[in-house]
């Protein structure tokens, strides 16, 4: 699913229980254990965002996983939009 000025995320990007090898993108002190698609854009509108969600997708490392995926306008660098979505994901779970 490649889309112009988008930025595909995955839930495996954020998830403390996973390596780096296994698709964590964001540092583990920054990362949540299994977070779920709807906690994660929650933190995307938090962060200013509008996500567009499939929730049928599979990560291509785990094909028989429909975790879903959120597509984002593209605004700067992956990696620095991905630190200030996590950072809002911890404050998500430190609430509940």
């Amino acid at each position: 699913m490649r889309k112009q000025n988008k930025i595909v995320l995955w839930n495996v990007y954020f998830d403390s229980t996973k390596t780096r090898l296994e698709g964590r993108r964001v540092p583990k002190s920054l990362a949540t254990p299994s977070p779920k698609l709807e906690e994660i854009r929650k933190a995307v509108e938090r962060v200013g965002l509008r996500p567009e969600t499939v929730a049928d997708a599979a990560h291509p490392s785990s094909p028989w996983q429909k975790t879903g995926l959120l597509a984002i306008p593209k605004k700067g660098s992956k990696a620095k939009i991905l630190q200030k979505i996590a950072k809002e994901l911890l404050n998500i779970r430190g609430q509940t």
